[in-house]
């Protein structure tokens, strides 16, 4: 993605922190960046014991930035072994089909 926007160290500190927490309360962790367009971009996070959260930054350079600084492993594509990850509860099956059925 060329994001000409300028970066803010000091929000990519900031996320980069925020990563960095979730990947210690959950065993490690890899992320993926998500082009939001205006908006900016999504880092989702999914943790070594198949948590999950995610954060959005107000560019996909900062976004990337804040990843690359965390250590984490960035990937291209939110699928595969990486989306196998994930573990959802009853909360997240629920809401899933609320969403399918207009609740």
């Amino acid at each position: 993605m060329g994001d000409t926007q300028q970066v803010d160290e000091r929000r990519v500190t900031r996320l980069a922190k925020q990563i960095s927490a979730f990947a210690k309360a959950h065993g490690g962790a890899e992320a993926q960046v998500a082009y939001l367009g205006q908006r900016g971009a999504r880092i989702v996070l999914v943790g070594e014991d198949g948590g999950w959260g995610d954060l959005v930054a107000p560019s996909y350079a900062t976004a990337e930035k804040a990843v690359e600084k965390s250590g984490l492993t960035a990937h291209e594509s939110f699928d595969g072994d990486f989306a196998a990850k994930v573990k959802t509860g009853p909360y997240e099956w629920k809401r899933m089909a609320g969403i399918q059925i207009g609740g």
